[in-house]
């Protein structure tokens, strides 16, 4: 996974999360798949390690690092073996936190973020509901403004870190009748009155990460816990979307690189007809193939960074990248599990659970098909 673009910090950095994850997380997946969750305490472990805040500021406890630091944690998160954990874990670095990061007043900050980077305050970010996905603008949460609070009403869907997390970022009307652009982000405390949390039905996949369903009853929301300005929560969430899924490709991509490699040591192991399965063209050019497609969708990924790091419109970059992770990473599950052959369909080895796992990935964060569409919308079709 070497670069230019990487330079020795960032792979000094590379071997202290891989450690990490070798260490820390895979040794225990099995027991924390098996329970739907994982121990909050990891957490905090990621906060000591420096881990949470790597973009944001030093006076809240932050890196203050580049977006290529993020990119190698990413990856090196992507090789844990219970993908749902990895996702957990990335909802709280780079999908809810920075709304708070970047939009957030001082007060809210101060309040807050030290919190976050430091792993003793897990967050969520709630944007779907029941009839609402990649279609904000028809979000029906509301939030009305009475005196110095929001009265919030509404109910939110697929919220991963829901059973854990200690702050919501909600997204909600409050202007109904301005579409996209009356939607505010409030940041709702765990202990709301009116504020109900359900744990979803069993997943496919992600059983580690915990997800649930959120309603809101007339719940009380501090004025000050408004983030950024009212009525423009729509533009934040579209720019939050795109580091979201830029961090999606990079956890991706590596799980497709681990898929490889356990393919590998099983096919060199394997003995079919007097040869090593690892012996035979077709599993030769199978994984040869599959590797030059994980790494074209590396280097896209790469791109889009680059373009980022060099404050460039990365759009179209992250949002092929996004498609074209997706379906790779869906291509790779597919393939290692069929040359696993029936040992492939057995949950003694990690492919049936990663097969699994990665299919989300073409949903969450924007399916592929909404990311073929703004694609096809920035080209004037």
């Amino acid at each position: 996974m070497d670069s230019p673009f990487f330079s020795e910090e960032h792979r000094i950095f590379r071997r202290s999360v891989r450690k990490f994850v070798d260490e820390e997380l895979n040794p225990h997946v099995d027991e924390w798949e098996a329970a739907g969750r994982f121990p909050k305490e990891v957490y905090k472990k990621l906060g000591d390690l420096g881990v949470l805040g790597i973009r944001y500021p030093a006076e809240y406890g932050g890196a203050d690092a580049d977006i290529w630091t993020t990119a190698v944690f990413c990856e090196e998160m992507g090789r844990c073996r219970s993908r749902g954990l990895t996702m957990s874990v990335l909802v709280q670095t780079d999908m809810s936190s920075p709304h708070l990061a970047y939009r957030g007043s001082d007060f809210l900050k101060k309040k807050y973020l030290p919190g976050m980077i430091s792993g003793k305050r897990v967050g969520a970010i709630v944007l779907s509901e029941p009839e609402v996905g990649s279609d904000l603008a028809n979000m029906r949460t509301t939030a009305k403004k009475k005196g110095d609070q929001y009265i919030l009403n509404g109910s939110k869907t697929y919220i991963t870190n829901a059973l854990q997390a200690d702050l919501f970022f909600v997204a909600a009307k409050t202007d109904p009748s301005a579409g996209k652009k009356g939607v505010s982000m409030l940041l709702v405390e765990r202990d709301s009155p009116g504020f109900l949390i359900e744990p979803m039905k069993k997943k496919l996949g992600m059983h580690a990460s915990d997800t649930g369903e959120l309603t809101f009853q007339n719940t009380p929301v501090p004025a000050e816990n408004l983030i950024g300005e009212e009525n423009q929560g729509f533009y934040y969430v579209m720019e939050s979307l795109q580091k979201e899924r830029f961090v999606s490709c990079c956890a991706m991509t590596s799980s497709a690189q681990q898929a490889i490699e356990d393919t590998i040591d099983y096919a060199q192991s394997r003995n079919i007809f007097g040869k090593k399965l690892s012996e035979y063209d077709l599993t030769r050019y199978k994984l040869a193939r599959l590797q030059t497609r994980v790494e074209a969708a590396r280097q896209l990924t790469y791109y889009a960074a680059h373009l980022y790091d060099r404050g460039l419109d990365w759009t179209d970059a992250v949002s092929m990248s996004k498609a074209f992770c997706a379906e790779v990473a869906n291509e790779v599950a597919d393939e290692c599990l069929q040359i696993h052959g029936g040992a492939g369909y057995i949950e003694e080895y990690d492919i049936p659970r990663l097969f699994r796992d990665l299919r989300l990935w073409k949903i969450g964060a924007g399916t592929t098909e909404v990311m073929y569409y703004i694609l096809a919308k920035r080209m004037g079709i």
